[in-house]
């Protein structure tokens, strides 16, 4: 069993002891912690949670008891039940509400789930305010309302509908557009909320030929919910079966977006942020932001038109705290996580999807041509494990000093910029690993780089 307390929430398998699987014990303490940050926050107020979950086994259970321990420290709570996380995201602030707790393990396997936490904007609460929520989780510092002081629960499921409206009423989504072109979809939803969500999506901007796979929020995953190649054959099968356009996937909570194109090849969870910044910019001019371990596709688009790229470190919390600080029209990851302002800052696979189908409607072509017409890069995710007692970042500093005479960026471990290469080395936070992402045209030249990092590394060792 495996639980992992975090700056961003609460991860664990169901069930074990007490501190070492996500177990009822562990649920209920982090909740409280979490609603007591949250009064330490909002001093004299009451207090305003909403709550949403994925479809996981698990869902139930742990929602049943997140919502009464917050019942219980006096908190009022908004409970979406089957959500999305981009979906609860919109609904904090539209409730006013003075924070968010989405149940998901996001990609994991069906024995996760976990506790997200989120701020009154509905965006992830920082790393100083979730060190707060760990130490009075670890202090149990806990004061429980009484009973005519106890919170009550609203339930509310109008905020799919709210979401898919806010999504329709933005400028750059052509629903009109959309609906003439006569697309053809598959979607994979991995059994969770997206099989609600996304085929409602759909259909407001006009799709008419859906077909639907593992689209039954169940929470029995058919396949490793992750949205990698290797666990989308069934979806490449099917779009080559009933010869559609183009298949969509989407993790457990919704936030993170993949596309498989005609042909059934992928379209690639790099290039998913590179089409939708591509539409985007064409229209809205402005800076854009990626992690440090994203593709460098998304610099080359920007770059080409003026205008200004910027690389975060790795996490949402620092994409979007890059991104505000750039005042980005369009950032995410290389995940398939796209983050658009102009609803919200967070991963939305949904308005991903709307901007997405936009553009190939105007651009009036094929998926697989789409993707052809960007910059070409593959990405090689190696590691080079170390004993103990070698100092890490006195490797990576020695790195950095070492390539001085080329483009380094330090903001998260060391990343290095060789001509229209790069490789990123960033350390692990519990174990003696440093991981090595390396970039380059192709899948050849992005491993001889790494092979050559780990080389001068070990030498250095």
């Amino acid at each position: 069993m495996t639980l992992i307390k975090s700056i961003s929430g609460i991860r664990g398998t169901i069930g074990g002891k007490v501190d070492q699987g996500l177990t009822p014990v562990d649920a209920v303490k982090f909740a409280a912690a979490y609603g007591t940050w949250l009064k330490d926050q909002h001093t004299g107020h009451k207090i305003k949670v909403v709550i949403g979950r994925d479809a996981r086994i698990s869902g139930p259970m742990i929602s049943d008891l997140v919502v009464s321990t917050l019942i219980g420290l006096g908190i009022d709570v908004v409970n979406l039940g089957l959500s999305t996380t981009p979906t609860v995201e919109i609904a904090v602030p539209l409730e006013k509400a003075h924070g968010g707790i989405i149940l998901t393990a996001s990609h994991n396997p069906k024995q996760w789930n976990a506790l997200k936490l989120l701020n009154e904007k509905g965006e992830f609460i920082s790393g100083a305010d979730g060190e707060a929520v760990l130490t009075i989780a670890s202090e149990e510092r806990f004061d429980f309302a009484e009973v005519d002081d106890l919170g009550k629960v609203t339930k509310d499921d109008s905020y799919m509908q709210k979401h898919i409206d806010a999504i329709l009423a933005l400028p750059l989504v052509d629903a009109n557009a959309i609906k003439l072109a006569d697309f053809s979809i598959v979607v994979d939803a991995v059994n969770s909320s997206g099989g609600i969500f996304v085929p409602a999506l759909l259909k407001s901007l006009g799709v008419t030929k859906i077909t639907e796979m593992y689209c039954e929020p169940t929470g029995h995953f058919p396949h490793n919910p992750e949205p990698l190649p290797e666990h989308l054959t069934d979806l490449s099968d099917k779009i080559k079966e009933v010869a559609a356009d183009m298949g969509i996937t989407v993790d457990p909570d919704v936030d993170r977006l993949a596309l498989v194109c005609e042909d059934g090849s992928m379209f690639g969870e790099e290039y998913t942020l590179v089409a939708v910044a591509d539409y985007v910019l064409t229209h809205t001019p402005g800076a854009t932001v990626s992690n440090l371990s994203s593709t460098r596709a998304l610099r080359d688009i920007t770059e080409e038109r003026g205008l200004t790229y910027s690389a975060a470190a790795v996490g949402e919390v620092n994409v979007v705290a890059k991104m505000k600080e750039t005042h980005a029209v369009i950032g995410g990851e290389g995940n398939g996580g796209i983050i658009y302002p102009e609803l919200h800052y967070g991963r939305d696979s949904l308005v991903g999807i709307a901007l997405f189908l936009s553009h190939l409607a105007h651009k009036k072509m094929s998926v697989s041509h789409l993707r052809d017409s960007y910059p070409k890069y593959t990405i090689s995710k190696n590691k080079i494990e170390l004993t103990p007692d070698i100092d890490v970042d006195q490797v990576l500093t020695f790195m950095s000093l070492n390539y001085a005479h080329e483009e380094v960026d330090t903001t998260d471990g060391v990343k290095i910029y060789i001509g229209k290469e790069w490789v990123h080395l960033r350390k692990s936070n519990t174990e003696p690993i440093i991981r090595i992402y390396s970039e380059s045209e192709n899948e050849t030249k992005a491993n001889e780089l790494a092979e050559r990092i780990i080389r001068e590394i070990k030498a250095l060792i």
